[in-house]
């Protein structure tokens, strides 16, 4: 008999992204020849995120983007901050930050949306957010020319950690005192 934990815990560690139940069965379903339903392999889920509790394993079963990954422990955050430093090329500028935020925010957003907010040109930051799939082509605008429609992705939830986009900041939480000129209107 296979061990099916295996088979699923092999499937989520080679995914570059986080993997749903739906996916896993699927691929379960057509490497074994059975079936396998959603309330079986989630019950193999919660035994392996049992067995990555161990204090003694670096590593983590987590649930974003209501599939799950492999994530490192926080305790190891500060070395992995010391690697991902060395391989600073592929961080995002402040300008993709700023273009990443407004979609994120605002979608679905056009070029002209952003760039009406940002106030500068934002093609560059747009192509960039593209080909590191953090943002994605989602329609097309019914205004004039019909513009296209950007959102953010799958990777981008994976990317920040979060199952949807109500667990994204609210402005209100972004803003301080500090960041703040004057006195406050009564």
């Amino acid at each position: 008999m296979e061990n099916t934990e295996l088979y699923i815990e092999a499937l989520i560690f080679s995914s570059e992204q986080s993997l749903r139940l739906e996916e896993i069965a699927y691929c379960l379903q057509a490497a074994l020849e059975r079936d396998f339903n959603i309330d079986e392999i989630s019950a193999h889920i919660n035994n392996i995120h049992q067995k990555y509790n161990d204090p003694n394993l670096a590593m983590e079963l987590v649930k974003v983007n209501n599939g799950y990954q492999f994530f490192t422990k926080k305790a190891f955050h500060p070395v992995i901050n010391l690697l991902q430093a060395q391989r600073s090329k592929k961080k995002l500028s402040q300008a993709a930050l700023e273009t990443l935020s407004i979609i994120a925010y605002k979608q679905p957003a056009t070029k002209t949306d952003v760039e009406q907010i940002r106030g500068v040109n934002c093609d560059y930051s747009i192509q960039k957010l593209l080909e590191k799939e953090l943002i994605a082509i989602v329609g097309k605008s019914e205004g004039a020319g019909k513009p296209i429609l950007y959102g953010t992705s799958n990777l981008f939830m994976d990317y920040f950690g979060i199952n949807n986009m109500q667990e994204l900041p609210h402005i209100k939480e972004l803003t301080t005192t500090e960041n703040s000129i004057g006195e406050a209107a009564e």
